[in-house]
């Protein structure tokens, strides 16, 4: 398989280079990436509808990665339960060599092609969750066989790559394949391929939970109240719905606990 990703880069003397040009050179390929992912934008469709559909009926999403891959997915799920108020396990990101990968690289976890689903097994994961593989290189060993295991277990299984025609799309049910070209340092999938690799899963996650829900106009409903920028959003939004002041809509969000329930509480009082 010829991987784009490892391709050498345009640019090269990288070390001789001024600050300067080494900025606009980085930038110019950055603004490549989405223009890549609008290109592979039908295949995020399928995706995501299919993750909606296991998740309205309660299933759960799932992502295995190895190094940035593994940590972009941890990062979007991470980020779910506050910004949309949904259970910790409800989007749940997996890395290869485990927590202490996020911060640290642990060698040739990647290339354990049993491990992945080892650790799906901790979750309990089954028919009516949804897997998503992330890997760049569309070659990691750790995602193909996650992928491989779930097939088999009769769960519906999609990936984020930036190879064309590689092993992990060919195990994936519903392929993303965003085709970003070389990096600027050639190799280093950090860069252009991690970016898509984001700007996709802030699609699936985003869009997903509106279907399911959790945003109302265009406001966070749900959010956790956890720190005081976050409560005077939600002060906000609540005096927006209702029409009441500042210090009303600060009791009645202290009253009920959440944006969506102060809002429904108002409008059904009497």
């Amino acid at each position: 398989m010829k991987r784009i990703t490892e391709q050498e880069s345009a640019y090269q003397n990288l070390e001789h280079m001024p600050v300067a040009d080494l900025l606009k050179s980085i930038n110019n390929e950055d603004k490549t990436v989405p223009l890549a992912v609008e290109k592979a934008l039908p295949a995020v469709e399928k995706l995501v509808k299919a993750v909606v559909e296991k998740m309205k009926a309660g299933g759960r999403l799932f992502y295995i990665g190895a190094g940035t891959s593994g940590r972009l997915g941890i990062v979007d799920a991470s980020e779910c339960p506050p910004t949309y108020g949904v259970p910790f396990d409800r989007v749940v990101g997996i890395i290869a060599g485990g927590d202490g990968a996020i911060r640290k690289a642990v060698e040739f976890a990647e290339d354990d092609e049993t491990q992945a689903w080892k650790d799906l097994q901790e979750y309990a994961i089954n028919d009516n969750d949804f897997l998503i593989g992330i890997a760049a290189s569309g070659t990691t060993p750790y995602v193909i066989g996650g992928l491989k295991t779930a097939n088999r277990h009769g769960i519906l299984t999609g990936c984020i790559v930036c190879n064309q025609g590689s092993p992990v799309a060919a195990e994936a049910k519903f392929p993303v394949e965003v085709i970003v070209g070389p990096e600027f340092v050639t190799g280093s999938t950090r860069m252009k391929a991690g970016t898509a690799q984001k700007l996709v899963l802030n699609m699936i996650s985003t869009t997903a939970m509106i279907q399911l829900g959790h945003v109302k106009g265009n406001k966070m409903v749900d959010m956790q109240l956890t720190n005081h920028k976050l409560v005077k959003r939600a002060v906000d939004m609540v005096r927006e719905a209702t029409g009441l002041d500042e210090q009303e809509a600060q009791q009645l969000l202290d009253r009920y606990g959440s944006v969506r329930k102060a809002i429904s509480e108002y409008e059904h009082k009497d």
